[in-house]
């Protein structure tokens, strides 16, 4: 595992809020949202009915202590019966609340889910940002866990914030009439502050909420850059996990712990930052917190001494004032959990406008790109044909300066060039994963084509469902599957044809190969691209393969790339890509020349060469 790589976090960009409401918005007025609004419309009528219930719990509390002082029994078990009642409503109000806002937060993210994912696949859109550097790092992560945070957060925040702010629009005018005028003289002249309870809540909130946001301000970004390594760390280990054999066979333990550990060092400082700004932050809210018990009955007091109020009003005064304080205090209580959530937020729009940058690099017409021209009609004849293709890659760099060529239906074409040439990139650019450089290419339909990797994707899940990828395991027969099968060298196969498995990590990569070529017979392409398909096979393998697509799909065109000598043999021509400074060209491509059809018969084989086997 090589050393990783320092990955700079991105930064909380201006009109985060407006743009995250911008995806709330989206979704309340699209056609999938399902009954969203119905549910928050409900989440809105019992938080409501919740600021009611501690409007009464407040009153009560009054008429409660003043049944207490004046030793009225009849008066305190009634008071008891109103409690009981008021707690069995709020009870009920909190348990449907909670469950409601809990539904609006998994609809949400379920909505927004999809979103990303539907944009993240599409177009090969996952593939491209790959290639970008920036917000492509850690794509599950953005799609999982930045998403969860930025949707359930917003709803626990919308919500306290509703909560605060009706509350304070309640507790407001009662703090306001209870409390009085405070009347003192200064300076010789009597001055009076009507409300004065109020005020000394509001600048008590107002202090500790302009401290909590100087000393908290700074895990915004801390928790950026910590989100981030933990992303890198798990995709470390995901990473050893997936290349365990590899990494097995040639004994590189001690590099994958000692990268692990570079990894988890910068967990560890991200942590170690972030609990040292929340150390800070906690001596603040720990002293706010510890004031605010006393602060109330403190000012208040002088009132209650004076006899200008009773015992029970001077309870209902500092529940009041707890509710005022409580409301203008949403800031101190929740700055830390704010921090965590712009930050998800930050990298969730980061990777939304890096997928946008990509539509919009498509769409505009000023940005040179390879245009990928499919054809669409009947009529339309079916060639590969390139018009001055220019290659380039993210950064500008130059792959391949100039590039046409065209090839014909049947044709069988082996394009050949040193590494780096940019045969690879080619093939992506006909697939219309490579937008960077210029030029044309016209393609049959996307329908006609088949390309085959390296390493085959073989998806989890039954064997016949991966041999009918991408199409459903019902497209295709259980004979054909068992055929093809057969016809590859893979007959020990035909019994497990309904196991499910992690067929990537039980074939070897010979196997994987065949496996990919039994695909290839069961679709029945009329186009064809093998990128070192049959790189991991022996030459007798190769061989076997190659003449069993002459065989099986005499009529389609076969456009490969590869090294061996022997894969001449089976193309009627050879495209070369040149090497130069200024980028490789592909040179004036040969006379065509006329192909036979093969005339022998294909043999069943069982193969002995490639590595590996059925584990």
């Amino acid at each position: 595992m090589s050393e990783p790589t320092t990955t700079t976090p991105e930064p909380v960009p201006p009109g985060t809020l407006t743009a995250f409401a911008g995806i709330a918005r989206d979704w309340l007025t699209a056609p999938d949202r399902g009954n969203a609004r119905m549910l928050i419309a409900g989440v809105i009528g019992l938080t409501f009915l919740q600021v009611g219930i501690q409007i009464r719990f407040n009153i009560w509390n009054r008429d409660f202590f003043n049944a207490l002082e004046s030793r009225d029994s009849p008066a305190f078990t009634m008071q008891m019966l109103v409690f009981l009642g008021l707690a069995a409503i709020s009870m009920a109000a909190s348990v449907y609340q909670l469950y409601l806002k809990q539904l609006v937060q998994l609809r949400w993210r379920e909505w927004l889910s999809q979103r990303l994912i539907g944009a993240w696949l599409r177009d090969g859109r996952h593939y491209q940002l790959e290639m970008t550097g920036g917000a492509q790092q850690n794509p599950d992560q953005r799609v999982a866990e930045d998403a969860r945070i930025s949707t359930e957060l917003a709803v626990d925040f919308t919500l306290g914030l509703l909560i605060s702010v009706t509350t304070l629009m309640a507790f407001v005018g009662i703090l306001w009439t209870l409390s009085g005028a405070l009347r003192f003289t200064m300076f010789g002249h009597p001055l009076v502050i009507p409300g004065y309870m109020v005020w000394a809540a509001l600048i008590y909130a107002i202090l500790g909420s302009g401290l909590t946001w100087l000393v908290g301000r700074p895990m915004v970004d801390i928790n950026i850059r910590r989100a981030g390594s933990e992303a890198e760390f798990r995709f470390g280990l995901v990473r050893a996990r997936e290349n365990g054999e590899a990494i097995a066979l040639i004994q590189g333990e001690t590099d994958e712990r000692r990268a692990l550990a570079s990894l988890f060092i910068r967990v560890r400082e991200t942590a170690a930052e972030l609990m040292r700004s929340q150390r800070h932050l906690m001596w603040l809210t720990s002293a706010y917190g510890s004031l605010a018990m006393v602060f109330p009955t403190l000012v208040a007091s002088p009132a209650y001494f004076a006899g200008a109020i009773t015992l029970g009003g001077l309870m209902q005064i500092g529940a009041a004032f707890g509710q005022v304080q409580g409301s203008l205090n949403w800031l101190i209580d929740n700055f830390p959990r704010i921090a965590e959530w712009r930050s998800a937020v930050a990298r969730l729009l980061a990777f939304r406008l890096a997928l946008d940058d990509l539509d919009a690099l498509q769409a505009n017409p000023a940005q040179p790109t390879i245009q990928v021209i499919e054809a669409t009609g009947e009529e339309e004849r079916e060639v590969l044909l390139f018009r001055d293709v220019q290659v380039a890659f993210y950064d500008g760099t130059t792959v391949i300066a100039g590039a046409s060529a065209e090839i014909l239906p049947g044709e069988r074409v082996l394009i050949k060039g040193e590494s780096g040439t940019g045969k690879s990139t080619l093939f992506r650019a006909i697939a219309g994963l490579w937008p960077w450089g210029a030029g044309e290419i016209h393609v049959p339909p996307r329908s006609a084509l088949m390309f085959m990797p390296q390493r085959p994707y073989i998806p989890n899940g039954s064997l016949l469902a991966a041999l009918s990828y991408p199409a459903g395991p019902e497209a295709y027969s259980l004979e054909m599957a068992e055929a093809v099968l057969t016809e590859v060298g893979l007959d020990q196969l035909v019994a497990r044809l309904g196991d499910d498995e992690r067929w990537d990590r039980i074939l070897s990569l010979g196997e994987q190969q065949r496996f990919a070529f039994a695909r290839l017979l069961m679709q029945k392409p009329r186009w064809i691209f093998m990128d070192e398909a049959t790189a991991a096979l022996d030459e007798d393998n190769q061989d076997m393969m190659m003449r069993l697509v002459q065989s099986a799909l005499p009529n389609s065109a076969v456009i490969s790339i590869g090294h061996r000598p022997g894969l001449e043999a089976f193309h009627d021509r050879s495209l070369t890509l040149l090497k130069g400074s200024a980028g490789a060209r592909l040179a004036p491509p040969p006379e065509r020349k006329r192909r036979p059809r093969p005339g022998w018969a294909i043999k069943r084989w069982r193969n002995t060469n490639d590595q590996g086997g059925i584990a």
